[in-house]
């Protein structure tokens, strides 16, 4: 279901929406011309990106983008999975007094896998300062013997945190609510209006295309002219300047967008290093259109731009009925070294507006359901085709017992599929149950229950993977997910043996059981099972920048010296000087990792690493590693080309004499 009663208008019955009907059954063979000409030979994408040259170029240190923030501390702390926490522990914080500590609880980290009994956490303020199974004192404490404590979850696919919904969302032990199924074309002013409602969850928003596109006063069939899909894509790189955590894109609720409209916002997602959210354009596996050709087309956006992709709720969108293949084709993508992941809420139902174009004629067939498997969301009540009529046209949420529940587990178990509600509750409560127990149903239900997924792995998937999925542009995320000295003291503490959702159809306002603590910002929003409405620490959460400014400074290399840029308080070079270093340099587009092997020197790189960047060019952190000598490190991109950390080239044992500016 998308939430799109607000954002989503009809087109008024134009005569052109008739003929562009006729014409969508074509649509997607159109995407694929147009994708063909952007392929190399090879299937390889022929975008700069996903084959970064050690490209030099022109240019002069670092400043804060419009809308950026000054730099935050460099490393992560204590996330070593080879290191026992109780070891790590000093002297000194062992008897420091905590504002808080949690004592006797079974921690588990997803980022280390550590899940051990009997563990302590100390928390001060708003962030984590030590794990270890060592007692602790601290001026209140939390006795979590029997119990677990995770990171709080990450809704990643909700929508505005009204509210009535927010407090649901902490019941269900969700600390941070991401609108990338929705968000604002304007993020800017949305931040402003959230920040001011003091949320008790943390929040943030993508770039909704759709409602971008409302401005032309398009229809749901229209396709945007040319002209449009600039401004668009002037407004896109405006809201990711302003905060928005990505581009989302709900294509079978407007059918009209072209990929002559996606292809620049996807392109423009790359540039800024951020995904693009999918609801894809197909549903079934019925002709013309289907979930094939859907994931055909998201995969085609990936291969010809070189943007990370999400799907949204895979299992209700692309794969129903055919999830095998549907999964098949992601992981074909994956293989190429394509940036893709999906999520899925744990119900073997879906739900949306009865006024959508996913009810448009022809559903029955589609979906393979009938009236009577439609049920108004808030109510007992079943539809019948005349109720059905009337419902339409007052555009209620209607729940469709439309999924096979081997879909569902299927897509679950599935490394890359993370769990996101697609849902928050709203007055009136005709809302899916998902927006009030997604989180914890799918580990009472999945992980306990029915033994689909481990406890770790649900847990990853409703904590660290929504985090990873966007953090390399939000920062704050690279602190959220964890449970390790340094990070956000964000958490949740339930009882394994009774978590469950209680949440229905029926009743979707319904609290999770068994969530018996939820801490935010080190406070307790929801303390023994009962909410602290007082406790109102949401923070925004939003995209932050760097762009080049100037040189740092000069690296002299045996005779040869090269500019230094500083980036987070950390000195880098060019990583095409190791080509004139006895070095050669090869890359390996599916790990996304350049290997550089002693030999004869020599490399793919294009230009002279004696050159800086280009003035204003962005700094970001796609990912890209560097393996040598059996190291790896982490590369920065700058353009098209890759630096590496002088410090990790004095580590490979080369004399590297640093002069700074």
């Amino acid at each position: 279901m998308a939430n799109q009663r607000r954002h989503v208008r009809s087109g008024g019955g134009r005569l052109r929406a008739l003929l562009l009907i006729a014409a969508l059954l074509g649509s997607v063979f159109v995407g694929f011309i147009v994708w063909s000409a952007l392929f190399s030979e090879d299937g390889a994408p022929s975008r700069a990106g996903t084959k970064p040259p050690l490209a030099s170029n022109n240019g002069t240190g670092q400043e804060p983008a419009k809308g950026g923030k000054s730099p935050v501390p460099d490393d992560k702390e204590g996330l070593d999975p080879n290191t026992d926490p109780e070891e790590e522990a000093t002297e000194a914080e062992t008897q420091k007094v905590y504002d808080l500590v949690i004592s006797n609880g079974r921690v588990i980290n997803p980022e280390t896998t550590l899940d051990k009994e009997g563990m302590n956490v100390g928390i001060s303020g708003g962030t984590i300062e030590v794990v270890t199974s060592k007692k602790l004192t601290g001026t209140r404490e939390i006795d979590a013997s029997g119990l677990v404590v995770a990171p709080g979850f990450i809704d990643n696919l909700s929508y505005d945190p009204n509210p009535l919904g927010v407090w649901n969302k902490i019941a269900d032990g969700v600390t941070t609510n991401i609108a990338m199924h929705g968000g604002s074309s304007t993020p800017g002013s949305w931040y402003t209006h959230y920040e001011g409602d003091k949320p008790p969850v943390h929040f943030g928003a993508s770039f909704f295309y759709t409602q971008a596109r409302n401005q032309f006063k398009l229809g749901r069939y229209d396709a945007a002219k040319p002209e449009q899909t600039a401004k668009l894509k002037e407004q896109a790189e405006k809201a990711l300047n302003n905060g928005a955590l990505g581009i989302s894109f709900s294509l079978e609720y407007v059918p009209g967008i072209s990929p002559e409209e996606v292809l620049p916002l996807m392109e423009l997602a790359r540039e800024y290093n951020v995904p693009v959210y999918f609801h894809g354009r197909y549903s079934d596996m019925e002709e013309p259109g289907t979930n094939i050709d859907t994931m055909n087309e998201i995969i085609g956006y990936a291969r010809a731009s070189g943007a990370a992709v999400h799907i949204d709720h895979i299992h209700s969108t692309g794969g129903t009925f055919s999830m095998g293949q549907s999964l098949a084709m992601l992981e074909d993508g994956l293989a190429e070294g394509l940036d893709i992941t999906a999520c899925i809420y744990p119900y073997n139902y879906w739900g949306t507006y009865l006024n959508s174009a996913r009810f448009d004629k022809g559903w029955q067939e589609r979906f393979r359901i009938s009236y009577e498997d439609l049920q108004i969301a808030g109510t007992t009540e079943r539809l019948t085709a005349e109720s059905f009529v009337k419902y339409q046209k007052e555009g209620k949420l209607a729940v469709a017992y439309a999924i096979p529940e081997q879909d569902v587990i299927d897509a679950l178990k599935k490394p890359y599929v993370m769990i996101g509600s697609d849902a928050i509750l709203e007055p009136g409560h005709n809302n899916h149950p998902r927006a009030s127990g997604t989180f914890a149903r799918t580990i009472g239900l999945y992980a306990r229950d029915k033994g689909a997924i481990s406890l770790m792995d649900a847990i990853a998937k409703q904590s660290l993977q929504p985090a990873q999925r966007l953090e390399k542009q939000a920062i704050a995320l690279q602190k959220k997910g964890r449970i390790a000295k340094g990070m956000d003291a964000d958490l949740v503490i339930f009882n394994y043996d009774t978590i469950n959702d209680r949440s229905t159809v029926e009743k979707p306002e319904l609290f999770s059981a068994g969530i018996e603590y939820v801490l935010v910002e080190g406070q307790l929003a929801l303390e023994k099972g009962e909410l602290n409405k007082q406790v109102r620490l949401g923070k925004p959460i939003r995209t932050e920048f760097v762009r080049f400014s100037a040189t740092s400074g000069t690296a002299k290399w045996e005779d040869s010296s090269y500019p230094v840029i500083n980036y987070r308080e950390k000195l880098y070079v060019d990583a095409a000087a190791m080509s004139e270093h006895g070095y050669a340099l090869t890359w390996d587009k599916v790990s996304r990792q350049w290997n550089a092997e002693q030999g004869e020197a020599g490399s793919t790189a294009i230009g002279s690493p004696s050159t800086g960047p280009a003035a204003n060019e962005l700094m970001l952190e796609r990912g890209y590693k560097l393996h040598v000598d059996n190291e790896n490190t982490d590369l920065l991109s700058i353009g098209d080309r890759a630096y590496v950390q002088v410090e990790f080239l004095k580590a490979l044992g080369h004399a590297l004499e640093v002069t700074r500016n």
